[in-house]
C-alpha cells in the first residue's frame, strides 16, 4: 500500500504518476514551489472553473486604536505573529500610540488554505503543504497588509486593483433540485401530526411534528423555521426563542422521496429561567408545487403551559 507521509519532500511513483494523469504540473511551477512534491497542482487547474483563486480580497478595519486585519486564510500561529508585529509596526510608524493593538481575523472574504512562515514550508507538514502559493506566502500577505496600513494610517487610499470575479452562478451542485413537494392525503402543509402536551416544567423537552416541505426551498435568510412564542398579558403572542437559539432544533425528515412527502419535527428545551406562562410553537417554510411555484405556509401547535 501507497502512503502519504507527512513531512515528505519527494514524490513517489504512484502519487506522482496519480497527479500526472490529472495534469502534469509545469516546471515553473514544480520550481516556485520547491522543496514540495506537488500532488494536484490546483494553480494551473482551471476546469470546470479555477481550483484557486487568482484575485484575493485583503481589508483592514480600524475601531479607535484597534486594527483587524481580515485575512483570507488560516495563519499559523508564527506567522500570524509576523503579520500582527509587522502591521503593528507600520501603524505606529505612521503616528498611530504606542497601545495600539493589532488582531487577525482569519477566513474573511475568500478561503485560501494555510499560510506558514518560509521555515515552516521547508518542513512540509500539513499546514506548510497545504500553503498554496509556495514558500514565500506569508511575506506577500505582509508586504500587502503593511500596505494597507500605511494607508490607514495616513488615510489616503489605495489602487483597489481587479475585482475577484463572480463565480457563484457557474458553480456545480451534485445535489438533486427540489421537484416538488405533496402533503400526505388529507392533510396540508403546517398540519400538526404529533403535538405538544398540555402541561411541562422547566428543564423538560416540548417537541411537536408538522407536515412540511423540503427546507431548501428557501434558506430563510433573516428568518427562522421555528418560533416558540409566549403569551402576553394583552394576548398578544411574542417571539421568545427561535431557530438561533442553543434550546431549540429542527429536524426535517424525507418521509417519501417519490410522494415528494417529508416532516419536521420541532425540539424545544425548556430553560430553567424560562418564563412560566402559556406557550406554543410555530413552523414556517415554503412548499413547491408539482407544477411550479413555491408558497409560504405557516403550523402552529397547541397551547401548552409551563410551570
Amino acid at each position: 500500500m501507497t502512503y502519504m507521509v507527512e513531512g515528505s519532500t519527494e514524490g513517489n511513483f504512484f502519487w506522482d504518476a496519480v497527479r500526472d494523469f490529472i495534469h502534469d504540473p509545469s516546471q515553473e511551477l514544480i520550481d516556485c514551489h520547491q522543496p514540495k512534491p506537488i500532488l494536484l497542482p490546483t494553480g494551473e487547474l482551471k476546469k470546470p472553473y479555477p481550483w484557486h483563486p487568482d484575485i484575493v480580497d485583503t481589508q483592514i478595519f480600524q475601531i479607535g486604536s484597534l486594527a483587524i486585519v481580515a485575512v483570507p486564510g488560516e495563519f499559523s500561529t508564527m506567522s500570524g505573529r509576523r503579520l500582527r508585529d509587522g502591521v503593528k509596526k507600520v501603524l505606529i510608524d505612521n503616528g498611530w500610540p504606542s497601545d495600539t493593538h493589532v488582531v487577525i481575523a482569519g477566513l474573511s472574504n475568500v478561503y485560501t488554505h494555510y499560510i506558514t512562515t518560509f521555515e515552516e514550508y521547508q518542513v512540509q507538514r500539513y499546514e506548510g503543504a497545504s500553503t498554496i502559493y509556495g514558500p514565500h506566502t506569508l511575506s506577500a500577505y505582509k508586504q500587502q497588509f503593511e500596505i494597507l496600513a500605511a494607508a490607514l494610517a495616513k488615510d489616503t487610499t489605495v489602487d483597489p486593483g481587479p475585482a475577484p470575479p463572480f463565480m457563484l452562478q457557474e458553480q456545480i451542485s451534485l445535489l438533486p433540485p427540489v421537484f416538488f413537494d405533496r402533503p400526505p392525503l388529507l392533510k396540508n402543509f403546517g398540519d400538526v401530526l404529533s403535538d405538544v402536551l398540555p402541561v411541562y416544567t422547566k428543564n423538560s423537552n416540548v417537541n411537536v411534528t408538522f407536515v412540511t416541505a423540503n427546507p431548501r426551498n428557501s434558506p430563510h435568510l433573516e428568518d427562522t423555521y421555528l418560533s416558540v412564542q409566549f403569551k402576553e398579558n394583552d394576548s398578544q403572542w411574542q417571539e421568545v426563542y427561535n431557530d438561533a437559539d442553543w434550546c431549540t432544533r429542527y429536524e426535517w425528515i424525507r418521509k417519501n422521496i417519490l410522494l415528494g412527502e417529508s416532516d419536521a419535527t420541532i425540539y424545544w428545551d425548556i430553560p430553567s429561567n424560562a418564563k412560566p406562562g402559556s406557550y406554543r410553537i410555530q413552523h414556517s417554510a415554503y412548499a413547491k408545487h408539482v407544477l411550479g411555484g413555491i408558497k409560504q405556509f405557516l403550523g402552529t401547535s397547541s397551547v401548552f403551559e409551563v410551570k
